[in-house]
């Protein structure tokens, strides 16, 4: 039976993210937590379904008791780790997770990068970039790492131009030049999917995408190549729980080949393992 709790980000909220006193207990990284349920907080798509598969396939095998607990507000869910609510997260890169650490003064560590959600240009008006009016309002995510990666990717394409040396640390007052004169939305990357109806283009996280029915292979107007990205997706922990045998279990459980199989099969490039 599939073991997995919705929360809403309001019940979150309310509650601290005490997700529950086993998870809190479990969040130990000496031998008594070795028989304890690993709880892993994730976003639903793809990160859940992938720890899924393995909680339902291969877990018991290797000898890993494994909780899911899926959340959609990104944003919840390395608080969760670092209050130890949660044992591992999986639904960020690593150069968010850096800001984020940055910002916070938390202590997260990545583990394991498994798989990249290439971010995309999306567009219920226009077939091809090149084709969006003078003018034209385009949604982007307004968390610190993922608006720089969506301006790059449009500055990448010869959209736009940013200032030298911003990288992917980019925001909408480094754009220099802009031939379109295209209008920037800043949304949290969560409500991008529903605002597409509202723009005349938005880029999109790939687990957004695909959660939202969207096939970024085939149905993205513009999208990020996987070569030499830094924005794979990691499983990570509270530093110093790093070396937790269930931790390492898991981890080599997400490099498998049966869920580089899986992952292939299941989203057809829309996702894609990296590793």
């Amino acid at each position: 039976m599939r073991t997995v709790l919705k929360f809403t980000t309001a019940a979150l909220a309310t509650t601290g993210l005490a997700l529950s006193a086993t998870a809190c207990s479990g969040s130990s990284s000496s031998s008594n937590s070795a028989d304890k349920p690993l709880v892993v907080i994730a976003s639903p798509t793809p990160h859940a379904q992938i720890l899924d598969y393995i909680k339902d396939n291969l877990a018991a095998k290797a000898g890993l008791k494994l909780t899911v607990r899926e959340v959609s507000d990104y944003t919840l869910q390395n608080p969760a780790v670092q209050d130890g609510s949660a044992d591992a997260n999986f639904f960020q890169h690593v150069p968010y997770l850096t800001d984020f650490n940055k910002t916070h003064g938390t202590d997260i560590v990545p583990v394991e990068a498994v798989h990249l959600e290439p971010l995309g240009v999306y567009s219920k008006k226009v077939k091809k970039v090149a084709d969006l009016a003078d003018g034209a309002q385009v949604a982007v995510p307004n968390d610190a790492t993922n608006e720089g990666r969506a301006l790059k990717l449009l500055a990448d394409n010869q959209v736009i131009t940013l200032k030298d040396g911003v990288g992917t640390g980019a925001t909408i007052h480094d754009v220099t030049g802009n031939p379109k004169h295209l209008k920037f939305k800043e949304l949290d990357a969560a409500q991008l999917p529903r605002a597409l109806s509202d723009v005349d283009a938005a880029v999109i996280n790939g687990n957004y995408a695909v959660g939202a029915g969207l096939k970024p292979a085939t149905d993205a107007i513009l999208l990020e190549k996987a070569d030499n990205n830094p924005y794979a997706n990691v499983l990570a922990v509270k530093k110093g729980h790093e070396n937790d045998p269930r931790v390492q279990k898991l981890a080599q459980l997400l490099h498998s080949d049966e869920v580089k199989k899986y992952i292939e099969s299941t989203f057809q490039g829309s996702v894609i393992p990296a590793f």
